[in-house]
């Protein structure tokens, strides 16, 4: 590769130490050949590098007491399935942010409004409808069960068919009426699951060999893929069996690859014939701990252990497993999420300073094809919200989202300022991932609403608005240039129906959203507590009426 890093940091960042050398010497890695000492090049497959900038925190972080941290990370993942404590705040002066209440409810345009002539939205793929009202398309309740908990991740949309995961078994919806298409068993329920799947309607996934008991818990060990629109398991691998068995914690899809990761590390399949294109090799000092998918394939790679432990994110060829670049994180980072592969940005715990839950106190945006540090972006846990499961899932980060040079992430909510002293909101603002610089673009819930970024569609934002208690939620589409809001879809007001809405809500629910349907599903089922939640739903499908 020509391009070569520059030898400083970036721009308004303070030097910081060198990163240190990770032991053991050179990294092992799977399905593709071992990479020479990084002395005095890196020696991941392209040229060598510049040693890589810190992270602008000081050399020195806080003491931390080791059993309290992995106590404090354990607490930010359960709290990924709580709703968060908001803090009120007006107007923040260290962010740049300034808080002042909308007059239109957001600046949202109705439909048609906003259009490029081709009746969607300028920049994106979704229709705007002539009419966004929708109604309720169909409920699938929760499945029955006498656990506490059980895990139930995974929704998929592909070409007529969205299919979600229950105990044990997945099943295919017709997308416009709920009536089953299909249904899939497993021997045992869902582990881990993408929302990515191939062009031609692949997924992977990773489940238990069969049902947990109360003297039995077996592993996360199977590794499938899925084909979403027929409805069949195209293959099962596993590497070790019984109790020897790897288990994996988390999955994803890019190109033609499934790749799975955890504590163990990481291995990779070919999505149509299950053939093992990399795995785990006994005696690594280095695991690919996760990835992320889409249109790349990224690892999260550690190497050492517990407080000794260096990170590296690394580009990665879906089919080869080769490291196409590489991007060595801090001293001190223990854990790592992907919000994009393309472009690259991730989110951890630097210093040891996230707070609120969000397990992220910078998002890092790296070019793929160097490896090199563009920016990094502190984002106060009071004042941002967005977070990352970056213990175990890696690819679980919500609230934020990237593209097209820009990170997208709500601010916190705080007092809309509006003749209720109780009225709350927040906005979307968006960062350059080339500085790490707030670009100046705002777009405001309105009063009572709040914004919840979802997903990239084109170069506009897909997201989610909370409503106030007499309104219906919305789906919007913030044009990525103007930051104008053109809304896709509202949800229906009347009180049974919101009623559906609040008990799906997108920091801890599975939202899928295209061409006028809305998806919310649960990713866990559990044992009803009383007569106030037997009556759930694992999914609830919206759609507006043209």
């Amino acid at each position: 590769m020509s391009d070569q890093p520059p030898s400083g940091p970036p721009q308004d960042q303070p030097p910081t130490p060198p990163t240190p050398a990770v032991p053991g010497g050179p990294q092992p890695t799977y399905g593709y050949p071992q990479a020479p000492p990084p002395q005095p090049q890196s020696g991941y497959g392209y040229p060598a590098a510049p040693q890589q900038p810190g992270y602008g925190y000081p050399a020195q972080p806080p003491t931390v007491v080791a059993g309290d941290n992995v106590r404090a990370r354990e607490n930010r993942a359960i709290a990924l399935i709580v709703l968060a404590a908001v803090v009120a705040i007006g107007l923040i002066i260290g962010s740049g942010v300034w808080y002042s209440p909308s007059s239109d409810g957001g600046g949202s345009t109705r439909a048609g409004g906003d259009k490029n002539g081709t009746g969607t939205a300028a920049g994106g793929k979704e229709k705007v409808p002539d009419n966004p009202a929708a109604d309720v398309l169909f409920k699938v309740p929760q499945p029955k069960t006498e656990e506490n908990v059980v895990t139930t991740p995974g929704s998929w949309l592909s070409a007529g068919v969205y299919a979600k995961s229950g105990i044990a078994e997945i099943t295919g919806y017709d997308p416009a009426d709920g009536h089953k298409k299909w249904t899939l068993k497993l021997p045992g329920p869902v582990c881990a699951a993408t929302e990515h799947v191939t062009a031609d309607g692949r997924t992977g996934i990773v489940y238990q060999p069969s049902m947990p008991t109360r003297t039995s818990r077996p592993g996360c060990t199977q590794v499938a893929g899925i084909d979403v629109r027929a409805g069949t398991r195209l293959w099962t691998k596993s590497i070790g069996t019984g109790e020897f068995a790897t288990t994996f914690q988390n999955v994803t899809v890019a190109g033609k690859t499934v790749a799975v990761g955890g504590l163990r590390g990481g291995a990779a399949y070919d999505i149509g014939t299950g053939k093992v294109l990399w795995q785990p090799k006994p005696g690594d000092d280095c695991d690919d701990v996760g990835y992320g998918g889409g249109t790349r394939l990224v690892a999260v790679r550690k190497c050492g252990g517990y407080g000794d432990r260096t990170l590296s994110i690394q580009n990665v060829d879906p089919t080869s497993g080769k490291v196409i670049s590489e991007y060595k994180m801090g001293a001190g980072i223990e854990y790592a999420g992907i919000v994009s592969t393309d472009p690259l940005v991730v989110g951890a715990d630097a210093g040891h300073s996230a707070s609120g839950g969000s397990g992220v106190s910078d998002y890092f945006s790296i070019d793929n094809r160097t490896g090199r540090l563009l920016a990094r972006i502190p984002v106060p846990g009071d004042t941002y919200d967005g977070e990352c499961d970056t213990i175990t899932l890696v690819e679980e980060c919500k609230g934020v989202t990237a593209g097209q040079g820009k990170l997208y992430l709500a601010t916190k909510e705080h007092s809309s300022g509006g003749k209720s002293k109780l009225s709350r909101t927040n906005e979307v603002v968006a960062f350059d991932l080339a500085t790490g610089k707030q670009t100046g673009q705002r777009a405001a819930a309105g009063e009572d609403y709040t914004l919840f970024p979802l997903r990239m569609d084109g170069g506009n934002l897909i997201a989610y608005k909370d409503p106030p208690y007499d309104k219906g939620g919305q789906i919007v589409s913030i044009d990525g240039t103007s930051f104008k809001s053109t809304t896709l879809m509202e949800l229906p007001a009347d009180q049974a129906d919101r009623a559906l809405q609040t008990g799906l809500q997108p920091d801890f629910s599975e939202y899928r959203y295209s061409q006028g349907k809305l998806f919310m599903a649960a990713p866990n089922a559990a044992k009803p507590l009383g007569n106030f939640d037997k009556d759930k739903n694992c999914v609830v499908a919206f759609g507006t009426r043209d």
